[in-house]
């Protein structure tokens, strides 16, 4: 499966004040209100993105806007090169006026001290209300007033699955997760496997955690607490390690051609995946044309409705822009209005964060790859039962590497997932203390 994911590392800030220790400046990151107001002349923005087609967008802002023109540049995805180059650009003081950020990465920036408040822009606040509530959350910093990002898209997850070997093999679609589990035993004894474990994607495991009401990080207002080994995290690792120790699950590395022909070939029966995932199955495994179909997230606990969420990003406006104004005019444009939204729903499949854009046109249409059913009702119920308050830390590209290296361990026998669990925390809260960053303990 080709690796399409909208902002795959996924999501944000706690209800609290951010601590900026370990800042590159003395400066809190805000923005007086009185900054946020026209340039009173012609203006031209700079803006990095990774999104496919992302130019066509711009250019529907660029005809109708001829006094704030946006110069677009595109680069890899964020922590494939672009985040570091925005902190190298921060550092030199040539940063772009905005950026895509990822949620799960905006509190790395907001540590690092890059990015403008835009909550001193009456007209992104008052946009509030135009969001899933969630993903607002995501940008915000406690208050209305500390907006560090418009939201762009959203990874609702929910479990893709092939109905055509369901439906021969007699077994009923899990709807919880010892469902799942039951049905893995089937599905195994037939000579399958009902999904694949991943050992990188990380992001993916958060999500499950996400939903299972787990939190990794909190802020206090004066340090972070770093919490991977939660109750909901064990929860969730035991669960998996089950599955694992059982060979009930395959453990392909994803998104490699083995993967690929592991669901192609029906080797592989569901994935548990987000939004962005639904491109990923039929690019990757086009074989299976009108065979898969998909059904809400399996549950925790019976008639429970709670949904994970993989993936998500904004669009930024740094500190160092001349223009706050005008920056936030253009974001808030990109991510709220239909032919932006159209745009780039077009050309990337960008699934929107706004609740107006969940009803695009090209949403309400059943899929012919997923036997014409209406798969974005799934993830449109599935977006509004995200919990808002999961938090990330200002650290995910190395808590990722950490749990992987852990996780890869795990599936070769060496340890559990628990275990990879504990020994990133203590890599993460030694990260942290080697970046004067307060830690709780």
């Amino acid at each position: 499966m080709q690796h399409k994911k909208r902002a795959v590392s996924v999501a944000l800030l706690a209800a609290g004040a951010l601590v900026m220790a370990g800042c590159s400046s003395s400066s809190t990151g805000s923005t007086d209100a009185a900054s946020c107001a026209p340039a009173g002349e012609n203006v031209t923005l700079t803006f990095t993105s990774w999104i496919p087609g992302i130019e066509d967008a711009v250019k529907i802002w660029n005809d109708k806007n001829p006094d704030i023109q946006v110069q677009v540049q595109t680069g890899p995805s964020g922590n494939a090169g672009t985040y570091q180059n925005f902190f190298n650009q921060l550092q030199a003081g040539n940063a772009p006026d905005l950026g895509q950020i990822e949620y799960d990465a905006l509190p790395n920036f907001r540590v690092q001290d890059g990015l403008a408040n835009l909550g001193a822009c009456e007209d992104v606040v008052a946009a509030k209300d135009q969001f899933v509530d969630w993903t607002w959350k995501q940008v915000t910093l406690g208050t209305d007033n500390e907006v560090y990002g418009v939201p762009q898209d959203a990874g609702p997850m929910a479990l893709f699955y092939r109905k055509d070997l369901f439906e021969q093999n007699g077994i009923a679609i899990p709807t919880t997760w010892d469902e799942y589990r039951e049905a893995a035993k089937k599905i195994r004894a037939l000579g399958g496997y009902i999904t694949n474990f991943s050992q990188s994607d990380i992001n993916q495991f958060a999500g499950f955690v996400w939903q299972a009401g787990g939190q990794w990080f909190s802020n206090d207002g004066d340090a972070w607490k770093v919490d991977l080994t939660s109750d909901a995290s064990k929860k969730v690792a035991d669960y998996w390690q089950g599955l694992i120790a059982d060979d009930l699950v395959s453990s392909y590395p994803a998104w490699t051609d083995e993967w690929n022909n592991a669901y192609n070939t029906g080797q592989v029966w569901t994935w548990n995946s987000a939004v962005w995932g639904a491109n990923s199955i039929s690019s990757g495994a086009p074989d299976t044309s009108g065979k898969w179909a998909v059904a809400e997230a399996p549950q925790w606990q019976a008639g429970q409705s709670v949904a994970g969420n993989w993936g998500g990003s904004s669009i930024a406006v740094f500190k160092s822009t001349k223009h706050l104004y005008e920056a936030a005019k253009f974001a808030l444009w990109l991510n709220t209005s239909e032919e932006a939204l159209t745009s780039l729903n077009k050309t990337a499949a960008i699934y929107p964060a706004t609740k107006d854009g969940l009803k695009l046109p090209s949403l309400q249409e059943g899929v012919p790859f997923y036997g014409d059913q209406k798969i974005y009702d799934v993830f449109a119920k599935a977006s509004s039962e995200v919990d808002p308050n999961f938090v990330w830390g200002p650290t995910m590209t190395q808590v990722y590497a950490d749990v992987s290296d852990g996780f890869k361990a795990a599936v070769a026998g060496s340890g559990t997932l628990d275990q990879a669990l504990a020994s990133a925390q203590d890599k993460t809260i030694a990260t942290l203390e080697a970046q004067s960053i307060p830690v709780a303990k």
